[in-house]
């Protein structure tokens, strides 16, 4: 009978003991580093305020409707020599081509607000994507502008709808102030709501209504007084 060579099955043991321990390290290393990259996905959040370190706040539209109103409002901006920040849905922007391209050439920001007006909390991944994109590329086809923000209609969005934006190059915006301009209309409470307590880089939000174009230049007029830059979310973000 051959013999046993019991130093070579020691070795033997010690080497597939060895082999599983470095199959354990890599696949709990795996698993962290997969880990991590889901736990860094999900880090992406949405931008409520801007710079605090500037004295400066934005002035922010959401546009699915009134285009008399929303060129009314470009002609006080543009009196006041400030720029805004413009989400407009891409189907008011489709019908609205011209208006689209006087808030660009007036030196205000384009913003993506989702094609309709949709509950983007309530939609899938691919659904979030899509409806996004499809704005994206809109408004790259109409007037070649790249848009960088995105703000969910109704400030609605879900971990799906940040992950979508982050993919599709966007940041989600939101807002510090809300004028909630789209229920009342009472221009005195608009003001208030858009100056009370200002802070530096306050996101305001507004749309387009008639009592809030009413409000604007006593709004304007408030901020410059008080020493606020007005300025795009993309500058106040930097």
């Amino acid at each position: 009978m051959k013999k046993i060579n019991k130093g070579k099955i020691f070795s033997l043991v010690t080497n597939f003991a060895l082999m599983g321990v470095i199959a354990l390290v890599f696949t709990l290393g795996f698993a962290y580093n997969s880990s991590n990259v889901v736990n860094m996905k999900k880090s992406v959040q949405p931008i409520y305020r801007g710079n605090v370190e500037k004295r400066q706040v934005s002035i922010m539209f959401n546009v699915y409707e009134n285009t008399e109103v929303v060129n009314s409002i470009i002609d006080v901006l543009e009196e006041y020599g400030v720029n805004a920040t413009f989400f407009v849905g891409g189907c008011w922007a489709d019908d609205n081509v011209e208006t689209l391209k006087r808030i660009i050439n007036s030196g205000s920001e384009i913003g993506n607000h989702g094609y309709f007006h949709k509950d983007h909390k309530k939609m899938s991944y691919e659904e979030n994507l899509n409806e996004i994109n499809v704005n994206t590329e809109l408004i790259k086809g109409v007037c070649g502008v790249e848009m960088k923000l995105f703000a969910p209609p109704s400030g609605s969005f879900s971990q799906k709808t940040l992950d979508a934006s982050d993919d599709l190059g966007y940041k989600v915006i939101m807002w510090s102030k809300d004028t909630i301009d789209w229920r009342d209309n009472d221009t005195k409470v608009i003001i208030d709501r858009a100056t009370k307590n200002l802070k530096n880089g306050d996101l305001i939000l507004m749309h387009p209504k008639m009592h809030t174009f009413t409000a604007l230049p006593s709004i304007l007029s408030y901020i410059l007084h008080d020493g606020f830059n007005i300025v795009t979310v993309s500058e106040n973000i930097i």
